[in-house]
Formats: structure tokens, sequence, C-alpha cells
């Protein structure tokens, strides 16, 4: 049976949809605001996986091509296999709210699938796809603690609007994403223009407010058609094995829990848990998978108590201070700017490398092809964390990281009519332990103040965490990678000192209050001013000049009639040009020729060859001509390339001539003077008038006195 809810948000109706489509599905709902549609099912095994010791999730986000009406641009003319960067980010963005709700022993595979049908070039689909998974979720028999809902907020003219459209988000200042419960915020996402914590916090909780529409739609959902949740037997903990190994462990762990090194904690915690281990009495010596998870469970309580109840945090700082910072530019000789950021334990090597138009990424979107001028790539090696793993592609967390630090530093970049190069910023990571994310924002932005980018002002990022227990709250300024495991939130901000540019908010929790979030957003921007200052002691501004090695870029206004004359048949013109100077060009059709070149000796001359074949004749100029044609009336002279022009048979002599070719023939050099250019751009030239001023100056010579000669 068909189920339609709907609920208006912004002024605008959005409809949640079930028993229509995919009803062999675990649960399955079609969500539609405008003419864009999102169909997301779930589906759960029936068997629990043996063997694991998380939540087997995994999230697919498709956006179909035909639901924009286009054909795929790439060979195969189809979706292709691996998702886009848009998709990836799509992914986590429904991940990451629902994850926290589901039964913390809940080992069933489950897969939540959600795929764009159509798309009305308003109506961005992400936000439906994540309402989506958890409507889908509340009417299936999966145990789940929603429901939850996701919207967009915008700020136009310092005006919050929800959902905006797409035409809309580009006059935003402000555009983030918020998912939340019935009673708080769960995720938050997006970036800004600067804006201050006040205004960021406001925007949270008008979409918090904006989304409990869709709140109410789902529960309206699950009373009409929700299926009974199975039953999760709660895991069993043996209660005499968890007192012997509390007596034999706790002790040790904390001693190793306060080692204030990442290694050596953590190969004291594998000791801990090996000596235990070993130990067991022999009625237990079968049983130590049930020791490990008794062993995480005790450090997991023994860390936060440490911060909770005796205010120690496991590298000796008090809970708002920052690790030492150092940070070096110019560190690679060759790439066009470089810096090593490190906090802590945690370390990352930027590297800028600047292009000319034709590096621009080119990416196939729902809206449309879009070129990018400002990429960040994001790296996770192995041996950052001391791991041996196979070295694959980026990872959905390294394009989620590399997401975050786009949006962070994208704000403070100067616009293409003041710097007109294309920016690659690559983060290689070399040490992890807390936030590299943000590390990447602080060693992005010293990288491209060291090439020669002239950015607004340095940005920074920052990583809060949280623990809390009743009304019990530590909020942590740049955790641990430690403890962001064994808290209940990861808040990553970034900014200037003007504002917020970037965040990201998680929890484990089930919700946030709005008085933690204005709590963590202090201490957040009391941390990154602080940062911001230790960066300023290595570089206040971008240098004056780009690297010597980084393509120079000259841009050429030429008359946008002559540019398939630069281009020249098939292209051939153009190819000359560039392998004769060694130079790339690109030419758009207002008629501005960009010319990028290693070198300026190179540019200039490619610059001036295309001056020359896009010259406009000027009335009363002297040209060296050839003539390419003769006529019964007169000559005409190429007097450029591309350009001819009529010398007429009465102006190519002083004296009477009869027959043309009595004074030229093709092929001959002709000097000429330009009489006039008529509407039509047709050209009157003279080589009579060149005659004539000739024989007036040697008529003066001969007048001479005899006292000047």
């Amino acid at each position: 049976m068909e189920i339609v809810f709907k609920a208006d948000l912004g002024g605008r109706p959005l409809s949640i949809q079930t028993g229509k489509v995919a009803k062999q599905a675990s649960g399955s709902v079609v969500v539609q605001h405008g003419e864009t549609i999102v169909l997301v099912t779930v589906v759960s095994s029936n068997e629990a996986r043996e063997g694991v010791d998380f939540l087997p999730l995994t999230v697919e986000y498709q956006e179909k091509i035909y639901a924009a009406g286009r054909i795929p641009g790439n060979y195969f003319r189809r979706e292709i296999g691996r998702p886009s960067e848009k998709e990836t980010l799509t992914d986590r963005i429904i991940d990451r709210p629902i994850r926290p709700l589901f039964p913390k022993n809940y080992r069933y595979e489950t897969q939540v699938i959600a795929t764009v049908l159509s798309m009305d070039q308003e109506n961005d689909p992400d936000v439906l796809a994540m309402t989506g998974a958890s409507a889908a979720l509340e009417i299936s028999d999966i145990p789940f603690a929603g429901p939850v809902a996701c919207v967009r907020v915008g700020r136009i003219d310092g005006r919050l609007v929800v959902n905006p459209t797409i035409p809309e988000l580009a006059k935003c200042d402000l555009n983030i994403i918020v998912a939340g419960s019935r009673t708080g915020v769960v995720m938050v996402e997006g970036g800004a223009d600067m804006v201050s914590e006040a205004d960021m916090l406001d925007a949270i909780y008008f979409g918090h407010e904006a989304m409990q529409p869709l709140i109410d739609l789902q529960v309206k959902l699950k009373e009409a058609v929700g299926k009974p949740k199975r039953v999760i037997a709660e895991k069993q903990i043996d209660a005499d094995l968890s007192e012997l190994v509390t007596s034999r462990a706790e002790a040790p762990l904390r001693e190793a829990m306060l080692i204030r090194e990442k290694m050596p904690r953590h190969e004291a915690l594998r000791e801990v848990r090996k000596r235990v281990i070993a130990d067991l009495p022999e009625a237990h010596a079968e049983r130590e998978g049930e020791v490990r998870d008794i062993i995480d469970s005790l450090k997991k309580r023994i860390g936060r108590d440490l911060i909770l109840k005796e205010n120690k945090r496991m590298d000796g700082r008090n809970r708002d201070e920052v690790r030492t910072i150092t940070c070096e530019v110019g560190v690679l000789p060759r790439p066009h700017g470089s810096a090593l950021f490190t906090r802590g334990e945690t370390q990352v090597l930027g590297v800028l490398t600047i292009g000319s138009g034709q590096d621009e990424q080119r990416v196939e979107t729902l809206s449309g092809e879009e070129m990018r001028p400002f990429m960040l790539h994001y790296n996770f090696p192995p041996y950052s964390v001391g791991e041996v793993k196979r070295m694959m592609g980026p990872s959905r967390r390294d394009i989620g990281h590399g997401g975050l630090s786009t949006r962070a530093v994208e704000r403070i970049l100067p616009g293409r009519e003041k710097f007109d190069y294309v920016i690659r910023i690559v983060s290689e990571v070399l040490e992890s332990n807390g936030s590299s994310s943000m590390g990447t924002v602080c060693a992005a932005s010293l990288a491209l103040m060291d090439g020669g980018v002239p950015v607004k002002m340095p940005v920074a990022g920052i990583a809060m965490g949280l623990i809390k227990d009743e009304d019990q709250v530590a909020i942590l300024t740049d955790i641990l990678g430690d403890e962001d495991h064994i808290g209940d939130m990861d808040f990553k901000v970034a900014g200037t000192k003007d504002g917020i540019t970037a965040l990201q908010m998680d929890i484990k929790v089930l919700e946030l209050s709005k008085d933690i979030m204005q709590r963590a957003l202090d201490q957040a921007r009391t941390g990154r001013l602080h940062i911001l200052d230790r960066m300023e002691e290595t570089i206040r501004e971008s240098r004056q000049e780009i690297s010597p090695y980084a393509p120079k870029v000259t841009s050429v206004k030429i008359n946008p009639d002559k540019i398939r004359e630069v281009i020249g048949p098939g292209g051939k013109m153009i190819r000359a040009i560039q392998s004769e100077t060694d130079t790339r060009i690109e030419i758009d059709d207002s008629g501005i020729v960009k010319i990028s070149a290693t070198t300026k000796e190179k540019a200039d001359k490619a610059v001036a060859m295309v001056k020359e074949i896009t010259a406009e004749p000027e009335i009363g100029k002297i040209y060296e001509g050839t003539v390419v044609k003769t006529t019964d009336f007169g000559a005409f002279v190429q007097i450029m390339p591309g350009t001819d022009g009529l010398v007429h048979i009465s102006q190519l002599s002083t004296r009477r001539v009869k027959k043309v070719t009595d004074v030229v023939k093709e092929g001959d050099t002709l000097r000429v003077k330009v009489l006039d250019v008529d509407r039509d751009g047709k050209i009157r030239l003279s080589h009579k008038v060149l005659l004539e001023e000739a024989d007036g100056e040697a008529g003066q010579s001969d007048k001479s006195t005899p006292e000047d000669k």
C-alpha cells in the first residue's frame, strides 16, 4: 500500500513516500523536494557476522546522470564504478549521523543505498538522501534509535535560509549541513566566509528548528507502516571473568595510559594485554576474545575517568592547551611552495603547485560540467601511524578529510582577476596523532604564502573533543587520537582571525546541547588564534613573487574576430606558436588569450607572435608588404598575416601606370602606407605617397644654400 506524507520546508513542499517501489528491501522510501527525487533503501542480513567487533554498515549514494536528463560524458557512456568525490562526501554525510544510533552490539551486515532518480537543478539531493536513510531505517525491522533529519542552511544578505536552491547557494556567505534529532544536533558539516562563532551557532540551531517537520513526517510514517524491530540480545559479560581481568589489568593500564608519547603508550598497553592473557587461569585460556573486549572497555573507562575525575590528559596537558607547534616554509626546493607543520605528534607536509588554466580539473556533476581551479588532495600513508598496509587509491576518509580542508582553505584564496592561476595543494601526513585534517589546513595556508599566492589572510584549524558523563562535561582542545577514540565528540573548526571558514562535528552520544556547542566553539576560537600566532612567527604574509619554477601567465586581449586567425586551420597556427615558444595558450570567446610559459622571455615571444597575427592596420602607418594578387585595377598587398589591402593602380607610382604588372608582380615586396580603413574592414593602401614624400625630401636637400654646403 502506497503511503505519502508531506511537510512544508522553507515554503516548499517535501514528501516522503513508501509502499510503491523497492518493496523487498528491509525498508525503502522515496523523498521528493521540487522535482528532485531520491530513492533510499536499507537492507540488513538475517545472520550476524561472526568475528567482528564493529557495526558492519555500508552507505552508498549514487548520482545517476539520467536524473538530470543527460548521457554520461565518459568513454563508456555509463556511470562508472568508482564513486565521484561528491558521492563519497555524501556517503559520509549519511553515515555519520546514523551510525551511532544502532545498538552497540549490532553485528548484522547492513547497507543503505540512496539513488538520485531526478534532479531539477534547484534542490540538492544530498540532504534529502540523509533524511531518507533515517526514514527507511525507521520503518524497517532494523533496531535504530531515530529518527534524525537533515537540512542545509544558507545565509543570503544576513538572512538565514533553509535548503537554499543551487542558484541561491552562489549568493550565500554560509553553507552548512545540519543533522539532528527531536532534541539536539548530531552532525554539522560546511563552510562560511569567515563568520563569527555566534552567527555559526545561530545557523546551526536555525537548521535544527527547521528540520522538525521532517522528524514529524518520519514519526507518522513509522506509525502507519513501521515493522516490529528485531530483538537484539544484550551482550552478556561474565562477571567473574570481568572482575578477574580488572583486578589484574586496571593498575598497569592506568600507568600505561599516562605515558605521554603515543607509540610508547601503545606499546605499553599491548604489553599489559599480552601479560594479562598469558597469565589467565587454565579455565579461561580459550576466552581471549572476551578478555580483549573487557580490556578495551576498561581502557575507555580509565581514560574517561582520568579526564573527568582527575583532570588529567594522557600527555599531561590542561584541557584547553594546544600541543607544541613548529612551522617551517620553503622546505622543498623545486615545488612552487612548501611547508612543514608539526603540532605535537601530528605532522603534515603541505606542497603547492601552480598551474595554468589548462590544468583546471574538469568534473561532471548532475548540475553539469564544472571546472575547478583549486584542488586540495589529502594523503594518509600507513607509516604515519606506524602501520603496514597495502597502498591503494584515496579512501573515503582521505576524500572526506580533503573535502573539509578544501572548504577551509578556498575561502582565503584570491579571485581569478587578482591571481589567474590554477592552484593544487597536496597534504602528505607524515605523522598522525589527532586531527591531521586540521594540520592539513595549517600546512596548506603556510605553503600558499610561501609560494606567493596572495591569500586574504592565514587560516588554521583545530579539533575539539568532549567527555560527558551525566552532568560532568570536559571539553578538550586539540585532541589526541586516543582521546578521540574514548570521547563523545570530534568537532573540527577552521578559520582566520576574523571568523570560521569550515567546520565538521560528529558525536557518539545521541545529541548535543546548544550550551556545550557554544563552549566548544569559544574554546576552539582561543586555540585557533594561538595556532595562527605560532604560524605568523614563521611567515606573516604571502611572498611578493611566485617561485621562479612556476609558470608565468600573461594575458592579451585581442579582437574576437581574430580568434580563428590565431588558432589557424585545424589549430595549425596556435600549435606552431606553442611549439616555437615552448608555451601553452588558451583563448576564450571574449578574446582573452592566456599564455603560460616557464620563463618571461618565452611568454614575451609568444605575446609578440600573437600580437603580430592579430594586429589591426593603423591609418598613416607604413608597412613592408607582399604582393599577393594583381588585377587590372590594382594590386592586393598583404601587410600582416591574414590582412590584405588594395593599392589602386593610381596609387602605384607618381607616373601614369598603364598596366599594374608594369610596376609590381605577385611575390614582390612593396612599401605601402595605409590611407583608410572603411567600416567593412577594407583597407586602401598607397605606394605613390611614399614616393612623393621621398621626392619632397630630396627637393628640400637641393635647395640648400652655398653656406650650408
